[in-house]
């Protein structure tokens, strides 16, 4: 009779306790601090002291490119100062006085992490590297990097100036999803105009993922005597792109394929629905196409639910009805809008990849948005820069 009672005991706890998430498979790598991220939906694979406060070296250019990319005219040509000429460590060489596009600067610092060129980038676009800096802390602020202060754009060594693993992964994330960004990065040899000699500047990628993994475009270097190797890639398979940060790490190359390759094994993307597929039980369909990142485990995890807008409310009457939400365990990872099947809205290109409540990366007001363009243009007006 106890053992019955004892059965049924241990019958009753598995028959109602709640299914868990699957664990994801363990791993270790030789960095200090490591984070692996799915690119399209911001989720965060892996994580070691993710949150650990560290010295990120060059991998600070990944903020200072796409924030010039966002903020600059590329076609718009920068003069080199005497304080871009003299910056110390790296360099792509530039002369003073030298004329130079802001496309050009863009991958001479990204592909050589040319000190001077990310000076001259700064000085340029934020008419002072004080008001440059400025415009890198507020982006860090708007994606959510929470740990993060920048106090130059090249990466030096300076108090005050880092960054985590987890925070450079967020960042890496959104940069990614910008495609002149996407294009420079993944860049392994590029040539530009040089006025000083009879031959062309030619910039080899110092990023040796670009060669040593399969599907590699991505992303930067970085190395100090103080933060020692520091290490972003990415890499895309079966429309899946995958990127890895390391920080401090003596075996980074190995480190970062080996953390990518359990990526791609452990976290396929699952699509669950494409834009313009009828929901289920309903007369409406799916605005955008929506896939996430899950273990085997999880898959039974993922539900959906419909929430509908108010009919006064402005994005009903623009033909949006509400949304289809997803979650994963019940915690909400995604949706997209819904509409009627004959909507004229089903025509329009999906949501810009870089909408703050599409990539689930640091979620902003739109006042908060406002007042960050405001910033910008005030600090444009009373320095006297307009590219």
């Amino acid at each position: 009779m106890v053992m019955l009672l004892i059965a049924l005991t241990l019958l009753s706890s598995v028959i109602y306790l709640p299914v868990s998430v699957q664990a994801a498979p363990s791993i270790s790598t030789h960095a200090e601090a490591a984070a692996l991220i799915d690119v399209r939906s911001g989720r965060l694979l892996y994580s070691s002291q993710g949150d650990k406060s560290m010295r990120i070296a060059s991998l600070t250019k990944i903020m200072t490119a796409i924030v010039a990319i966002e903020h600059g005219n590329l076609s718009s040509t920068a003069t080199i100062s005497k304080n871009a000429f003299g910056k110390e460590g790296s360099s792509i060489y530039l002369k003073l006085n030298e004329e130079m596009s802001l496309q050009h600067l863009l991958y001479g610092m990204m592909l050589r992490s040319g000190n001077d060129a990310a000076t001259a980038i700064a000085e340029h676009v934020g008419g002072t590297l004080d008001g440059f800096v400025y415009l890198m802390n507020e982006k860090a602020r708007m994606i959510g990097m929470e740990h993060s202060s920048f106090k130059n754009p090249s990466g030096l060594d300076q108090e005050n100036h880092y960054s985590t693993a987890n925070d450079m992964a967020k960042l890496t994330a959104y940069a990614l999803r910008n495609p002149v960004f996407q294009e420079i990065v993944k860049t392994k040899v590029k040539k530009a105009p040089n006025p000083n000699e009879a031959w062309d500047y030619t910039w080899l990628n110092k990023n040796k993922m670009l060669n040593l993994y399969e599907g590699a475009d991505g992303v930067k270097t970085g190395y100090t005597k103080l933060s020692k190797r520091c290490l972003v890639s990415s890499a895309t398979r079966n429309g899946q792109q995958l990127a890895v940060v390391t920080l401090n790490d003596s075996d980074d190359w190995a480190d970062h394929s080996k953390l990518l390759d359990y990526g791609f094994k452990n976290y396929p993307l699952q699509t669950y629905v494409q834009k313009g597929d009828v929901i289920q039980g309903t007369e409406y369909v799916a605005g955008a196409s929506f896939a996430y990142p899950v273990l085997d485990g999880e898959k039974a995890q993922v539900t959906s639910k419909l929430d509908f807008n108010s009919q006064d409310s402005i994005y009903f009457r623009m033909g949006e009805l509400g949304k289809q939400q997803f979650l994963l365990n019940g915690k909400s990872i995604g949706s997209v809008p819904i509409y009627m099947k004959d909507s004229p809205r089903l025509k329009l290109k999906e949501s810009s990849a870089f909408s703050f409540t599409e990539t689930g990366i640091g979620e902003v007001s739109v006042m908060d948005r406002w007042l960050f363009n405001l910033h910008f243009l005030v600090r444009v007006l009373f320095m006297g820069n307009t590219d």
